[in-house]
């Protein structure tokens, strides 16, 4: 009985450590980010407001759903709604920096 204790508390353990560095990761690079501030800046800001915050005719950009990177990346290039596409002005990795700016938000400026 005390293995099986000490293994499910192990375990349990385990799971509780990997749930933490997941939650603290910082998933992108700084450079990567600081790109996507500056063609979020250049490009985005008009719409979508200058920090991601209640633009008048825009989505919220600090509510878009962080596990959703696929939908962001489709409609950044193919466009959605008024919102024109932009898969021929940006290249993927402009869109790239773009959902690691909008990920790590206004808090690495």
């Amino acid at each position: 009985m005390r293995f099986i204790h000490t293994c499910g508390l192990g375990l349990v353990l385990a799971c509780a450590s990997a749930v933490v560095q997941d939650a603290g990761a910082q998933p992108f690079p700084p450079e990567q980010i600081k790109q996507g501030a500056a063609i979020y800046a250049a490009n985005c800001s008009t719409c979508h407001g200058n920090r991601m915050v209640k633009p008048e005719w825009a989505i919220d950009l600090g509510t878009f759903p962080r596990d959703q990177r696929a939908r962001f990346v489709d409609s950044v290039t193919n466009g959605v709604r008024n919102m024109p596409p932009w898969g021929d002005v940006l290249k993927p990795d402009d869109i790239e920096a773009l959902w690691a700016y909008l990920v790590a938000g206004e808090r690495t400026n």
